[in-house]
């Protein structure tokens, strides 16, 4: 019974995708299988060499980084919102996986939550 969250807000300017970040965390930290989907703005999360410094911000990449450490089991990046935002899978960082988002992906989840 995975559950999937999907973060689809870009990683600065607003609060909606790290509170989908903080869900997961939480969920693997109960041992509770969890993937976390990046899509649309989202898969901005997941761009190499952020300089969120620049606009008095702390970076998402350590985070994200850590995510499988913690127990998130996968980052998933919908490739069609990656062409969209100019973002090839050399651009992201180690460990994701590229996917088309389309219903088969989603059926292969028990829960789907997109905060």
């Amino acid at each position: 019974m995975t559950t999937l969250i999907i973060i689809d807000q870009p990683p600065y300017g607003n609060w909606a995708g790290r509170e989908g970040l903080d869900m997961a965390f939480s969920l693997a930290a109960f041992d509770q299988p969890v993937a976390l989907l990046f899509t649309g703005a989202g898969v901005n999360w997941l761009r190499q060499g952020q300089q969120a410094e620049l606009i008095a911000q702390k970076n998402v990449d350590r985070n994200l980084s850590a995510a499988t450490v913690f127990g998130v089991d996968q980052l998933l990046a919908d490739s069609t919102s990656l062409t969209r935002f100019g973002l090839a899978p050399v651009d992201l960082l180690a460990g994701v996986e590229t996917v088309r988002f389309e219903p088969a992906l989603l059926s292969s989840y028990s829960h789907v939550v997109c905060p």
